[in-house]
């Protein structure tokens, strides 16, 4: 099945968590493997309870690998956490099932405080906890105080 500009919300438990925005939306329901391809390039919104945007997710392109609840999103991957947390990295995989993100490739997050860089990356779903695997970065120093 094929879908043109899409624009839909995602429920859980009855209670709305997500917005997803998109070009073109294919489903392979009947695939060996049932998927989900976004090869145009996907858009995605967290919200909290209150339905405040927590988080957005943007992509080149992405999988959905529907029973395993794992997604795939390459090309530009740009993940924000408000209010001030930015992500980039060419590829990352959320897993649903076990509440990570995690990527084997390069990987910039930048805040009010600091800009750090590295290879590899672990995150819970939320990205409040993160780690970088091969680390290195920029962090600001007020020589002031020195």
């Amino acid at each position: 099945m094929v879908t043109k500009n899409i624009s839909t919300l995602i429920s859980d438990s009855g209670i709305t968590q997500y917005k997803i925005i998109a070009p073109v939306w294919y489903i392979y329901d009947e695939a060996d493997t049932p998927y989900w391809s976004f090869p145009n390039g996907l858009y995605l919104e967290k919200f909290d309870p209150q339905y405040n945007v927590i988080a957005t997710v943007g992509a080149d392109s992405a999988k959905y690998y529907k029973n395993l609840r794992l997604w795939r999103l390459e090309g530009e991957v740009e993940m924000t956490k408000f209010p001030d947390e930015l992500f980039l990295s060419p590829r990352v995989f959320w897993d649903q099932r076990k509440q990570v993100l995690y990527s084997d490739t390069f990987i910039h997050i930048e805040n009010s405080t600091h800009i750090i860089e590295g290879t590899g990356f672990e995150s819970d779903e939320s990205l409040s906890s993160y780690r970088i695997l091969h680390p290195n970065g920029i962090f600001p120093v007020n020589r002031d105080n020195i």
